[in-house]
């Protein structure tokens, strides 16, 4: 067996002929400046390979029902094994999944109280708030209602014809609104509080083979009549609104009135699952408690049927708890988990696989962790380095990289400046190279000598919600604040209770940006159209002539600038067009010149060089703002597919930039960034107070605590051990706090 992953002239996006041997049975960190080119080695190039070759190895009929990958361009791979993608994109999930359904302890539980628990409601089935079988028949399982609020609804003051009915998909004039105002058994002309019980009844619920006519742009036709009531449910009550677009949502949430289930009190089953009891307790009381304690209620059950099954969700509990998540709820809803909280239960649950000879490949798990918790991360990744597998890391965080059995720095610079492999060794060699990921190992976190004062303040009173315990802080104004703590603390809480107290914040979240082959950083920071303008006016053509999703469009790649041949069963075949060379554009497109430039020559040019080119003042603040961000090196026609993490977070960034005067929020915004590229950011932060804003940024990242004129600490742990202001106050105060994670790793990063 060869003791190496060996890679071979790899050339995937910004790579320049890599040849690489990692180590197997190590853990190996790849590092650099965001977009040296790491993720395409690990990524794109290892990852990517080592899926595609075990895919081959299933029938025709498998293969062809798995995603396809191309092969990467690069002269030879050879020593892999399967790998094992974890990722950075966040669980997300829907109303319907928790902590308990994604790791699969819940259906541990269901097993175990459909074996042991007295009365029985049956099989494991019966317990889950997912299947007819288990749920609350009064809420479907969800653990609340959501009604509709008829006060606003409907004006019983007014007629239907004079816009009784205020939601406006069913108003006066629309055709859905016809139902009610073009019935025979109703007088629209009548205040609806004048109806009598029955005339009310109908207009609610409707009658079995009532019939009305309504007009609309397809003709005029009869339809069954349908309640008001019946359709507002059917539509927006029977529907989990998560999967509607933000807009509907936002309209519907005007008119309903949510609370818990008065039938299941929230519990999201049925009366005969709760029922179904464990030494007093039910599977709900169960999925309520954190994890730490229901692994010692667990612990109790000695039962011979039941103790394997109660020692299976132990097992899985505990490795939960050991990474540090022992203050979670297996109700917890996924939706609502930080980054760092998700990335960690995707972890876990690769913690109690016996397989081995594995490559694990991860994206930066310590995004969204507290230094403390980063130790936990490492010793995670140790127990399956440990366990016989090679581990592959790309990560900035000098926590993990001091963990590194082999360190792989790519750069030196980003984009077209780096895609080279510049160090290979142990972390010790690291810190004496002259790379710049060397350069900043080699440094100490300074903490501001000058902090500004505050010109006023925000505050957020009475906080309550999830952990928060009666929180009244003051978030003062024309400074930058910290708010930081370890993970479950109450952070992200505490400042979404600040944003919804100050609606007119602007808030740059984790959330991601959305990207395609199509979307580049000229559209997503919205220069495209004035760029379209200019050289329709200059050359006397249509806008439209100069988008390569319109008119202008190649023909042959129909403005993809490739050519993507599926090939059925066999791997997928990507080539450059040859009509337009890439470009994307048709050649009489091509012929047309600003100042001697086309628009793919344009879309060619770096942010700095754009800056030179146009003299249009939206354009150019626009191009400052990337720059501002430290993303001059991307090309205005780069696909945003091709970004790292880092990049799209940045350029998300520089749309938000530029208000004078407003209150900025940002979330983790070092989130994919390198040591080096903290300082730019830091620098962007500070031109942004010193403009006259006012800015609040959530972080764990040490050297932006220090940075901070204020810092806010929340702990002192997670769970119901946090939710509390512990610290208030300037980062150099916060080094003398008791108490404090935070103060305890400053203390350390400053010595």
């Amino acid at each position: 067996m060869p003791d190496f992953i060996t890679l071979t002239g790899a050339r995937e996006n910004n790579l320049k002929d890599v040849t690489l041997r990692i180590p197997k049975g190590r853990l190996t960190v790849f590092t650099g400046v965001s977009g040296s080119g790491k993720s395409s080695v690990v990524f794109d190039t290892i990852a990517v390979e080592s899926q595609r070759q075990l895919a081959e190895t299933f029938t025709w009929f498998v293969r062809n029902r798995l995603p396809k990958y191309e092969r990467p361009h690069a002269d030879a791979l050879e020593g892999l094994t399967p790998a094992i993608v974890v990722d950075q994109r966040p669980i997300g999930g829907h109303s319907r999944s928790t902590v308990g359904t994604m790791t699969d302890v819940y259906s541990v539980l269901r097993v175990l109280f459909s074996r042991h628990g007295t009365p029985s409601a049956g099989p494991a089935t019966a317990y889950s708030f997912n299947d007819p079988a288990g749920m609350c028949p009064e809420c479907d399982g969800l653990g609340r209602t959501v009604r509709p609020d008829w006060d606003r609804i409907l004006d019983t003051g007014r007629s239907l014809a004079d816009g009784a009915v205020r939601f406006p998909p069913f108003a006066a004039g629309t055709w859905q609104g016809q139902a009610y105002t073009n019935t025979d058994e109703l007088d629209p002309d009548r205040p609806v509080g004048e109806f009598t019980a029955a005339e009310r009844e109908f207009l609610m619920r409707g009658r079995p083979g009532s019939k009305v006519t309504v007009n609309g742009t397809g003709g005029t036709w009869t339809t069954e009549y349908e309640g008001l009531a019946d359709r507002f449910e059917r539509l927006y009550l029977k529907r989990d609104l998560s999967a509607m677009s933000q807009k509907t949502r936002d309209l519907v949430g005007e008119f309903l009135a949510e609370g818990v289930c008065p039938a299941c009190a929230g519990a999201r089953l049925n009366r005969a699952a709760l029922a179904t009891r464990i030494g007093g307790r039910n599977i709900a009381d169960c999925t309520h408690m954190q994890v730490g304690d229901l692994i010692g209620v667990l612990k109790e059950i000695d039962a011979p049927v039941a103790r394997p099954i109660a020692g299976a969700a132990v097992a899985a509990l505990e490795r939960i708890d050991a990474i540090g998540l022992g203050y979670l709820s297996l109700d917890r809803e996924t939706s609502t988990l930080s980054g760092g909280e998700g990335q960690r239960l995707k972890t876990v649950r690769h913690l109690g696989s016996s397989l081995t000879g594995m490559t694990y490949i991860f994206d930066e798990p310590s995004v969204g962790l507290h230094p403390r918790d980063v130790g936990r991360l490492g010793d995670l990744l140790l127990r399956l380095r440990d366990k016989g597998n090679t581990v592959l890391v790309v990560e900035h965080d000098p926590d993990v990289i001091a963990l590194a059995d082999h360190v792989v720095d790519m750069g030196p610079g980003a984009g077209a400046e780096g895609g080279r492999v510049v160090f290979e060794g142990t972390p010790q060699e690291l810190r004496e190279a002259g790379t710049p990921t060397g350069r900043c190992l080699r440094r100490r976190t300074t903490l501001k000598e000058h902090v500004r004062d505050a010109t006023g303040g925000l505050w957020v009173k009475g906080a309550d919600r999830h952990n928060l315990r009666d929180v009244t802080v003051e978030f003062p104004t024309g400074v930058l604040t910290v708010v930081t703590g370890v993970a479950g603390s109450g952070k992200s809480t505490l400042v979404a209770e600040f944003t919804a107290a100050h609606p007119d914040a602007v808030v740059v979240d984790q959330s991601s940006i959305g990207i395609s082959a199509r979307s580049t950083p000229a559209t997503y920071i919205g220069i495209m159209d004035t760029v379209r303008k200019i050289f329709a006016r200059e050359t006397g053509v249509e806008p439209g002539f100069f988008s390569f999703n319109s008119t202008g469009a190649c023909a042959t790649c129909e403005g993809r600038g490739i050519i993507y041949t599926d090939l059925a069963f066999m791997d997928p075949v990507t080539t450059t067009c040859h009509d337009c060379e890439g470009r994307r554009f048709r050649d009489e497109v091509l012929r047309l010149a600003v100042d001697g430039n086309s628009v793919a020559d344009v879309l060619e040019m770096t942010a700095d060089q754009a800056l030179e080119f146009f003299d249009d003042s939206g354009v150019r603040r626009r191009l400052r703002a990337l720059r501002d961000v430290g993303l001059t090196y991307l090309t205005l026609g780069q696909p945003l597919s091709t970004l790292s993490g880092g990049e799209r977070q940045r350029l998300k960034l520089a749309t938000r930039l530029h208000r004078t005067g407003a209150v900025y929020v940002l979330d983790e915004p070092t989130t994919g960034l390198h040591m080096s590229d903290v300082d730019g950011l830091l620098g962007l932060l500070d031109r942004l107070v010193d403009a006259g804003n006012t800015v609040v940024v959530v972080e764990h990242n040490l050297d932006v605590v220090a940075h901070g004129d204020r810092v806010i600490d929340l702990g002192p742990d997670g769970g119901r051990d946090g939710g509390r202001v512990i610290f208030e106050g300037t980062p150099r105060e916060l080094l003398s706090a008791r108490g404090s994670r935070t103060a305890e790793h400053l203390r350390r990063a400053t010595a």
